[in-house]
């Protein structure tokens, strides 16, 4: 894979089944609720789909310019992307050799013995890392994760979400804005205010959840969605379009 392409990765994720809509309010691990989700369970468990993925994460790190040297997922929802992004673009370096490059996954729960090293990792990234997290909400367990890996004195030099819900912490900042505070570059793949419209007209859920998740972006977002009008806007794209090349 070459350079990053935004609308073939937004088409992967419209084919993944990674969004999702309830009629029924969700708990989303930051504890908000909501009516839709963003998830990647059903992708990584699947090894054609992650080794695609993992592709994508290289390109795109490559396409922003990003140097690493140790790709690593936030645990446990990112492990074995990390994982997967570091053996293919280790494979890819002209150096590959024993001991050039090191698989790391962090631990979930510390270990409560050993050297600090081996408390919190499995392989302990090396060099210039990049960070991946799958579904960025107020980025709680991502910073998290975060300030355990600058502790340890690993280098980040970047994070990447596979998904940014784009929505404000309870102090009012953007993720983006938090992590930027730490002194560390905060990149989206992909975010909900590009795919929902899609997602949304794709999956027909019902204009009250769209109404719902249009107040969700209202009290949480970091800006509002109209899903209603893009419901209408698909609409008559699709079929007044048609009917107009009927009446030529």
């Amino acid at each position: 894979m070459g350079e990053f392409n935004q609308e073939e990765f937004n088409k992967f994720i419209e084919e993944s089944g990674v969004y999702g809509f309830f009629k029924e309010a969700i708990t989303l691990k930051s504890g908000r609720q909501s009516h839709f989700y963003a998830n990647w369970r059903n992708v990584v468990e699947d090894v054609f789909l992650t080794e695609q993925l993992a592709n994508y994460v290289i390109a795109f790190a490559k396409t922003n310019g990003l140097e690493v040297e140790t790709f690593y997922g936030v645990p446990e929802g990112a492990t074995k992307l990390g994982v997967i992004s570091q053996f293919l673009y280790s494979k890819q370096k002209e150096n590959y050799a024993k001991g050039s490059a090191v698989l790391s996954m962090g631990r979930a729960v510390p270990k409560d013995h050993g050297a600090p090293k081996d408390k919190f990792f499995v392989g302990m990234p090396k060099g210039k890392t990049i960070v991946i997290e799958d579904v960025t909400t107020t980025g709680g367990s991502l910073i998290t994760t975060l300030q355990g890996l600058k502790e340890a004195g690993v280098e980040i030099s970047g994070v990447i979400s596979l998904t940014n819900r784009m929505e404000k912490r309870d102090d009012g900042k953007s993720v983006k804005e938090a992590i930027e505070e730490m002194g560390m570059n905060f990149y989206n793949m992909s975010t909900a205010i590009d795919l929902l419209p899609i997602m949304y007209e794709k999956l027909s859920p019902g204009e009250e959840v769209g109404k719902e998740i249009e107040k969700e972006f209202e009290e949480f977002g970091v800006e509002k969605i109209k899903l209603i009008k893009w419901k209408q806007y698909f609409w008559e794209k699709k079929y007044l379009g048609n009917l107009q090349s009927l009446l030529e």
